[in-house]
């Protein structure tokens, strides 16, 4: 009677900490409004002296002081707030910026250097461009066009964006149109309370290395999936759950990678282009059908891997949009697509990884579909079926 009664209450403490792990994972996102992306900042400074600054970026976060420190908006104290703005049309949502708009250019400084000293740059808006609700679940982008006039002698320029707006990340463009001549810097993340570098503005930006191309691209790629992507998180784990041995692993994942190479590659260039109204509801329905099929299924069918590939193309198409925020270099285009996706399955196996770390004293168990597969399958297809409904809605 003991000997059988220790083990079974081993594994009821093993159950439980995985359910605590699980629940931190899964719990907190079922209900997510979004997560408020960085801003993404482009400054052309003319060699007349002119200065303008293009800022994409959400209004409604602005508007809210929702920044990049609250991964769920919905635990954001204003998180009503938000919601109601982002159901606006464009027109309304405009009308609530103008009035906001001198505390926002009052938050901005662009600092111009000379060689006698430095002087902050007097910005207007230029004008802005506000989209259409559209689909709420997905953030919804603006862009704000700002102007100045550059101090005469002014060798470089630096930025100060407020993280109460949010995280951003900034590049420079020198512009000389007589000779038809401009040059890009490479982008700066800036994440802490500080202003960006001092750009220079009298020498030519070198273009980038092969190398430097291929480390920006391999860890944008690598971050979009550990911490940001937990919807290709939930999908990874799913694949993970229903192996207990190495090859029908190895089998989901090559056709999960495939797939999604397939679609992100054609997708960045343009070739496929499909609405987040479709794109989003079956991402989340497809983490619904690996979990739940994990819970009633204990061999690897060939359908399943023929959905494995479909779900693949699925969130290929998600991580494209990714890359549409950003302005591939097109003499590196294929350099660092490739180095985006090398990025992206350097993140899913660290998933696989920290996953076996964890799981890899129990997997040899004969309980170990009844308290782990099992429980850990239903919270993440429950969680999928959350989404898709949230996402249809």
């Amino acid at each position: 009677m003991a000997r059988s009664f220790f083990p079974w209450l081993s594994w009821c403490a093993i159950t439980l900490r995985l359910g605590i792990g699980f629940a931190a994972i899964l719990t907190s996102p079922i209900a997510i409004a979004d997560v408020v992306k960085p801003a993404l900042i482009e400054i052309s400074a003319h060699k007349t002296g002119q200065v303008k600054l293009e800022i994409r970026a959400s209004i409604e976060a602005l508007l809210t002081g929702i920044n990049a420190i609250y991964k769920n908006t919905k635990d954001a104290p204003n998180a009503e707030a938000y919601d109601e703005l982002r159901a606006l049309r464009a027109e309304q949502l405009g009308q609530k910026f103008e009035q906001f708009e001198l505390e926002f250019l009052s938050a901005i400084q662009l600092r111009a250097y000379r060689p006698k000293g430095e002087e902050i740059v007097s910005l207007s808006v230029l004008k802005t461009d506000i989209p259409e609700p559209g689909y709420t679940r997905v953030p919804r982008i603006s862009t704000l066009w700002l102007e100045g006039l550059l101090p005469e002698e002014a060798t470089a320029i630096s930025l100060a964006y407020p993280t109460r707006f949010s995280d951003y990340a900034v590049r420079v463009r020198q512009v000389d149109l007589e000779a038809e001549k401009w040059h890009w810097s490479a982008w700066e993340w800036v994440k802490t309370e500080r202003e960006s570098q001092a750009f220079s503005l009298d020498e030519i930006y070198a273009q980038k290395t092969t190398f430097e191309t291929i480390i920006e691209f391999a860890q944008l790629g690598f971050l979009h999936i550990l911490p940001r992507g937990l919807d290709h998180i939930l999908f990874i784990l799913g694949l993970f759950l229903f192996s207990r041995t190495l090859r029908p692993l190895l089998w989901q994942v090559t056709m999960f990678t495939l797939a999604h190479t397939v679609t992100l590659g054609l997708a960045t260039a343009g070739y496929i282009e499909l609405s987040p109204r479709i794109v989003e509801p079956l991402i989340a329905l497809s983490i619904a059908y690996v979990g739940l099929e994990n819970v009633f299924s204990t061999q690897l069918h060939r359908h399943r891997l023929f959905l494995v590939f479909a779900f693949g193309l699925l969130h290929g198409l998600g991580f494209a949009s990714v890359l549409a925020e950003f302005e591939l270099p097109k003499d590196a285009f294929f350099t660092s697509l490739l180095s985006f996706n090398v990025g992206v399955e350097f993140g899913q196996l660290s998933i696989i990884f920290l996953a076996w770390i964890i799981l890899a004293w129990f997997v040899k168990s004969p309980d170990y579909r009844r308290f782990v597969i099992v429980p850990g399958s239903l919270l993440i297809g429950t969680t999928g079926i959350v989404w898709t409904i949230e996402r249809l809605t």
